[in-house]
């Protein structure tokens, strides 16, 4: 049963698409099987002035998803499964999704990603550990492209290494000809390694370029971990213990 004695209604004057500044309110659809968490999740966001629809399954957060600017979802629901719901959501479009687990193993870190989550908070969570990351989700999802490239690109709209293929126009990864779906933090991450191949870029510059300013040493080494899965194998991307990362040169 939902949080509200009602479904969730589309707002007549804001949507996914909307444009919007961080400092505007949102329309947040908490998705949260427990009821305890619904109600003090929802709590919080309110007093934060943000619109709140819950609903505690996953056939409830499908049917809403677009009405609103961001999901917070639950891995743990009654009718379907987290991950499930979050690959529904990301094929359907771009509306942010950030996942609410108390599984915080690496491992499911990582499948959250896989499924097209921009962020994962691992319960329990402090409220501005949770402001904070609304905050840069909601940044980047709204942030308009400079018209000049950026360091990512290095000015190249296709870089090419051996069989790895990164568009920077149209934002699509091919692995041998093979495209490689990538979440949006995952393709930044992988053209700014590819903007240099075999150069160290280290963990700061990394967080400085991709994330703005939502540190998490976690965060790099999770999204690492993903796209070395994707492409294939661990050999793609290289880790310099004490410094950063490099993409491999291919001979």
């Amino acid at each position: 049963m939902a949080a509200r004695s009602t479904a969730p209604t589309p707002s007549p004057t804001t949507s996914p698409s909307s444009s919007r500044s961080i400092s505007d309110a949102w329309r947040i659809l908490v998705v949260e099987g427990d009821r305890t968490d619904r109600v003090t999740l929802t709590e919080a966001l309110e007093r934060h002035g943000h619109t709140v629809d819950a609903v505690d399954s996953g056939g409830e957060a499908l049917a809403w998803f677009e009405t609103v600017d961001l999901v917070l979802l639950d891995l743990d629901l009654p009718d379907l499964d987290g991950l499930e719901v979050c690959r529904e959501i990301r094929a359907a479009g771009d509306v942010p999704v950030i996942t609410v687990t108390s599984r915080a193993s690496e491992l499911d870190c990582v499948l959250a990603l896989q499924a097209g989550a921009d962020d994962y908070v691992i319960k329990p969570y402090g409220t501005r550990e949770l402001m904070a990351r609304l905050d840069a989700v909601m940044r980047r999802a709204h942030r308009t492209p400079a018209p000049a490239p950026d360091a990512a690109t290095d000015g190249t709209a296709v870089l090419e290494h051996g069989p790895l293929r990164i568009d920077n126009d149209s934002r699509e990864v091919q692995m041998a000809g093979r495209p490689v779906p990538v979440t949006r933090k995952e393709f930044d991450l992988l053209a700014l390694l590819a903007s240099a191949p075999g150069q160290v870029i280290s963990r700061e510059y990394i967080m400085r370029e991709v994330w703005g300013d939502s540190w998490s040493r976690r965060t790099v080494d999770t999204h690492v971990s993903s796209l070395r899965g994707k492409l294939g194998g661990p050999e793609w991307i290289v880790t310099v213990r004490g410094i950063g990362f490099k993409l491999r040169t291919v001979q």
